[in-house]
C-alpha cells in the first residue's frame, strides 16, 4: 500500500459520523479534500456501475465518446464487430489525453503528443520510430506492445445505457439496480431512443449536494414555485418513494390527475400555492398519457451520479461529475422515442424548457446547493438535520413529504466508504 493511500485511510479512520446516523450528514463531507480523494478510490473506482453514455451515441464502428468516471477521463468506443469498449483516456507513454474531442469517428486512437496509436479496444497498435532512425535509437528489443495498452473498464449495456466499472468483481448492472429500479427504467427507456438535445453546466458545490438534491422530494414543492403554481408536481398529489434494497438508488413518483389539495399548503404558507397565474403558452403543460400507471412525474436515481426523469412527456437523463471538492459538472440528455410522431417530438422539446440550466423548474437547483456549500464551509464539524418523514431508511409508498431517499443515499455512501 502506498504511503499516500495509508495517510488517506488513516484520515478516514479518524472521521467520526454523528451518533444519530444517517439523519445527519457532517458538513466536513462537502469540503474535506482527503475525503474527496477517498471517494475517487472507493466510489468511482470501487464497486459501482457508472453511466458512461447512451448506446445510440456510438452507433457505428469507429465512433467514440469521451466522458469521465469521477475525475478519471474515459473513452467509450464502438469497436470492430460492433462491440463496445471503455478505457481510461490516458496514453500509456506519457499520460496525455488520447482523445480530445467530445465525440468523433476514427479508424484508430492516436495520441497527438508522440503518435502512439491504439486499436479501438485500447490495445497498442503502433509506436512512432519504434525501431529508431537509420538503425539508431528506438525502443529496447524486449519492448512488448501488449504490456502498454489503454487501461480497460468493464462495460455493460442496459436499456440503451452503457455503464462502466473499474471493479473486477461486481454483479451485473440489472442486479446492481435491483428488480424495482430495473423495472421502472425499462418502463421509461425500454424502447428505441432518440436524442433531442444535450447541454451541460458547472455548479459550484460538492457533488454529493446534488446527489442529495435529486433525492429530496421535500424541497420540490417549496423551492420550485412553477411546480406548485401550475400543479405539475406537488406533495398533495398521489405518489411515493421507493428505495432499492441497498437504499442508495431511489424512485420518486407522482400522479397529477390524483391531486387532492391539502390544507397544509395554506397552513405552511407555501408561497406558490395561492398564486393566480396563467401561461401565455398553456400548451407547455398539455400532455398525453404514455403509461397505464398514471405516473406523470418521476425522478429516479442510480448511485453514484445519475438520474432519469420523466415530467409530463419530457424524458431526460442527468449525470454529474465531480470537478474538485466544491465544483460539479452537470450534463443533460433530452430524449424521445424512435416511434414518436413529429408532434410528440415537438411537445417533448417544448417541455424540456421545464428543466435544465435555465429551466422553469430546475433553474433554482443551479444555485441552491452553492448556498449550502457556502453556508457550511466554515463549520465542518456541524451537521445537516434530516428527519422529515422519520428516521428510518425505508420506502414510503403513500407520501413524498419525507427525506427517506436522502437518508438512503447516506446509508449507501457510508457502507461503500467504510464510515
Amino acid at each position: 500500500m502506498s504511503p499516500t493511500v495509508q495517510v488517506e485511510r488513516k484520515h478516514a479512520a479518524e472521521f467520526s459520523w454523528p451518533p444519530q446516523g444517517v439523519t445527519r450528514a457532517p458538513y466536513r463531507l462537502f469540503t474535506d479534500p482527503e475525503i474527496y480523494k477517498l471517494e475517487q478510490e472507493r466510489i468511482f473506482r470501487g464497486k459501482t456501475w457508472n453511466f458512461l453514455c447512451l448506446d445510440i451515441e456510438i452507433q457505428n464502428v469507429g465512433d467514440y465518446r469521451t466522458t469521465t468516471v469521477g475525475e478519471t477521463p474515459v473513452i467509450v468506443t464502438r469497436g470492430h464487430e460492433g462491440k463496445v469498449h471503455a478505457m481510461v483516456n490516458r496514453c500509456a507513454h506519457k499520460g496525455a489525453l488520447v482523445c480530445l474531442k467530445k465525440k468523433d469517428n476514427v479508424a484508430s486512437l492516436s495520441c497527438v503528443y508522440h503518435a502512439w496509436n491504439y486499436e479501438l479496444d485500447g490495445r497498442l497498435k503502433g509506436v512512432a520510430f519504434r525501431n529508431g532512425v537509420r538503425g539508431h535509437g528506438g525502443m529496447p528489443e524486449d519492448f512488448d506492445p501488449k504490456q502498454h495498452r489503454l487501461r480497460p473498464l468493464r462495460v455493460e449495456s442496459f436499456c440503451g445505457m452503457i455503464f462502466g466499472t473499474f471493479a473486477d468483481e461486481i454483479e451485473d448492472v440489472e442486479t446492481y439496480l435491483g428488480p424495482e429500479m430495473a423495472s421502472f427504467i425499462k418502463r421509461n427507456l425500454g424502447r428505441p431512443l432518440r436524442i433531442l438535445g444535450t447541454h451541460s453546466q458547472m455548479i459550484h458545490n460538492n457533488w454529493k449536494l446534488y446527489a442529495e438534491n435529486l433525492r429530496d422530494s421535500y424541497h420540490a414543492t417549496l423551492l420550485h414555485t412553477f411546480y406548485t403554481t401550475f400543479k405539475v408536481n406537488r406533495l398533495d398529489m398521489d405518489g411515493g418513494i421507493t428505495l432499492s434494497e441497498r437504499k442508495w438508488h431511489h424512485l420518486s413518483f407522482a400522479r397529477r390527475a390524483k391531486m387532492q389539495e391539502a390544507a397544509e399548503y395554506a397552513d405552511a404558507k407555501v408561497h406558490s400555492a395561492n398564486y393566480e397565474s396563467a401561461l401565455d403558452g398553456p400548451g407547455l403543460l398539455e400532455a398525453w398519457e404514455e403509461f397505464d400507471d398514471g405516473i406523470t412525474h418521476s425522478i429516479q436515481t442510480v448511485f453514484p451520479n445519475m438520474c432519469i426523469q420523466f415530467t409530463l412527456n419530457s424524458l431526460a437523463i442527468r449525470f454529474f461529475a465531480p470537478r474538485g471538492v466544491d465544483q460539479t459538472e452537470l450534463f443533460w440528455i433530452y430524449l424521445g422515442y424512435e416511434r414518436d410522431t413529429d408532434e410528440q417530438s415537438r411537445m417533448r422539446v417544448m417541455q424540456s424548457n421545464l428543466t435544465g440550466a435555465a429551466g422553469l423548474v430546475s433553474l433554482e437547483d443551479g444555485c441552491i446547493n452553492e448556498f449550502v456549500q457556502r453556508g457550511t464551509r466554515a463549520d465542518p464539524d456541524q451537521s445537516s438535520f434530516m428527519e422529515m418523514g422519520g428516521r428510518e431508511v425505508e420506502s414510503e409508498r403513500n407520501s413524498r413529504a419525507t427525506e427517506t431517499a436522502v437518508r438512503g443515499f447516506w446509508y449507501g455512501y457510508r457502507n461503500i466508504m467504510g464510515f
